[in-house]
């Protein structure tokens, strides 16, 4: 795996893989279920990612609205795509929400709603609290 996926912490935070992309737990929850959505690819830029690559973001982005709605009931969600610290193809995949959304034991508020994500205010995620998030998300990507 390419060094942004490790950095990720993968495999302790895989939620779902296929064939060119994974999706990983942030390890910081700047909102409930927050997510990296990760190219397997060693690509730095978005262009250069093989065309099966974007047949199958159509795929996957359908999967994890469709989870993140059932788990988080969203309002918004963002796909950001920083790419300044952490160099291989990725987003960030924030479910956006007014207020709070609670499960797994977390509670976590959308401190930019609703504006700009706030990455700042993220809950860093402990072993046992990742773990806990994992096992209650991982069954809505089914």
């Amino acid at each position: 795996m390419n060094e942004t996926i490790v950095k990720f912490g993968w495999p302790d935070t895989l939620v779902c893989e296929y064939t060119h992309w994974l999706i990983l737990l942030r390890p910081a929850q700047p909102t409930l279920g927050s997510l990296v959505l990760a190219a397997k690819s060693d690509a730095t830029a978005f262009g250069d990612l093989p065309p099966e690559a974007h047949a199958e973001l159509a795929i996957v982005t359908n999967a994890i609205e469709t989870a993140l709605k059932a788990a988080i009931d969203y309002s918004r969600i963002n796909y950001l795509m920083l790419m300044m610290v952490d160099p291989n193809v990725h987003f960030h995949v924030l479910p956006r929400y007014e207020g709070t959304r609670s499960s797994a034991g977390l509670t976590v508020p959308d401190a930019g709603w609703p504006g700009q994500p706030d990455l700042a205010s993220a809950v860093k995620l402990d072993a046992a609290q990742r773990d806990t998030l994992l096992a209650w998300l991982k069954p809505y990507f089914v």
